[in-house]
């Protein structure tokens, strides 16, 4: 496959010039930012909405002095959903842009590729996309973090409350690679753990959202629940066609995630009564204090309310420079470290730690499910809060599972 032709997209944050008093060091060199994600493609509407959660992270933090009282600049790139393009958008960033540090990744395999770089040329990086492998052996290390959820954890979490709620016989269609495999895999041992059948499983490539060929299929099966784990663009494509069978009043539907910036493309009439696990939704303003704070600083910025993924982006840079301040340096052995050892963070929904042994962060989840047209609340609140799973360090595998010593 031809992969030397590429697109590339940088954008250096100016957020200094809104802050005519902002008091950063002269002479000294900016602290330096790179974030690969997928710009173009499938995940296209998420990567907007993470590159928006770090540009207003550069810009709190401008605004009060930077990170050592040095002013931050953020790299972005198009890495193209390509495990190639972004291990070499990684590098370019590292090599030829000086970033001392590396956020983002959006797939679990082209944040594997993104990882080996930063190993490599030892760099911390703070990985914002979901993976079972970025905090076990051998992909591990001591300057890699997981600020984003995992599959183990998103589908013990969704599996367990669909299991209990929603109905025991399932049918699983799943996207063909990392993230898609490891949510089967999990789901599939979740609903086994409590009883259930899996009347059968489809796997399809990602990126080729043609299902219905499959659908019959299903329909004739009768699963109690249809567990749809197609991301991006690829879920509006998928309920649309099982809306085109009529199946949404056949069975229930439920998903590992909702993607607040994915529903808001397909709209309510084919997100009522979808249901999902949610990292973050905008409307725990009501009801947390630092969600208030995040939800009110991205609307004044951006004019709408943010969506889910931008605050890994805007946590993992905010944890950049929690770090550097309490190391006092940006040499990525020291910043680790000081962040393993004042493990508690808190920057957009309530406490997260890092888990010492894979540097893995532990946090909340919520169940939603999507409500119908006329049911919403204003033109992005199309989910419904229906429960909070507190943050537990039993829903992921164990260090000694992972790996670690």
């Amino acid at each position: 496959m031809d992969r030397r032709s590429f697109l590339t997209i940088a954008t250096t944050s100016a957020a200094t010039l809104a802050f005519p008093a902002i008091v950063c060091s002269q002479g000294k060199e900016p602290v330096r930012i790179g974030f690969p994600l997928p710009l173009t493609g499938p995940f296209a509407a998420i990567a907007s909405d993470m590159k928006q959660g770090a540009e207003l992270a550069i810009d709190e933090l401008n605004g009060k002095g930077g990170i050592l009282g040095r002013k931050v600049e953020l790299f972005v790139r198009d890495d193209q959903l390509k495990p190639q393009v972004g291990a070499q958008r990684t590098q370019e960033l590292i090599e030829k842009e000086k970033c001392q540090f590396i956020v983002g990744g959006l797939a679990a395999h082209v944040q594997m590729a993104i990882n080996e770089q930063t190993k490599k040329a030892k760099v911390l990086f703070i990985s914002t996309s979901q993976s079972d492998e970025i905090t076990a052996k051998p992909d591990a290390s001591p300057i890699t973090f997981h600020e984003a959820l995992n599959p183990t954890i998103t589908s013990r979490v969704v599996g367990k409350w669909v299991m209990e709620n929603l109905g025991k016989k399932w049918w699983i269609v799943y996207a063909d690679y990392a993230w898609g495999k490891q949510n089967n895999a999990v789901l599939s041992e979740t609903n086994k753990k409590h009883g259930g059948t899996i009347l059968g499983s489809t796997p399809y490539p990602l990126g080729s959202a043609e299902f219905s060929a499959h659908l019959p299929k299903i329909q004739a099966a009768k699963p109690e629940v249809l567990v749809s784990v197609t991301p991006g663009a690829d879920n509006i494509a998928f309920l649309k066609q099982v809306k085109s069978f009529g199946m949404q009043n056949q069975m229930k539907i439920a998903q590992p995630l909702h993607w607040i910036s994915v529903a808001k493309q397909g709209g309510p009439e084919l997100y009522q009564d979808i249901y999902a696990g949610i990292n973050f939704y905008w409307e725990l303003a009501d009801s947390i204090p630092e969600a208030k704070k995040y939800v009110e600083g991205f609307q004044k910025k951006f004019g709408t309310p943010p969506g889910d993924y931008g605050v890994y982006a805007y946590s993992a840079i905010m944890e950049v420079a929690r770090g550097s301040e309490l190391a006092k340096t940006t040499d990525a052995d020291k910043v680790a470290d000081a962040l393993r050892k004042s493990p508690v963070y808190n920057h957009f929904k309530g406490k997260q730690w890092w888990r010492t042994c894979d540097n893995k962060s532990i946090q909340d989840m919520w169940i939603v499910k999507g409500r119908g047209p006329g049911k919403t609340r204003g033109d992005w609140g199309l989910l419904e809060v229906v429960a909070r799973v507190p943050a537990n360090e039993e829903f992921d595998r164990t260090c000694k599972e992972k790996g670690h010593a």
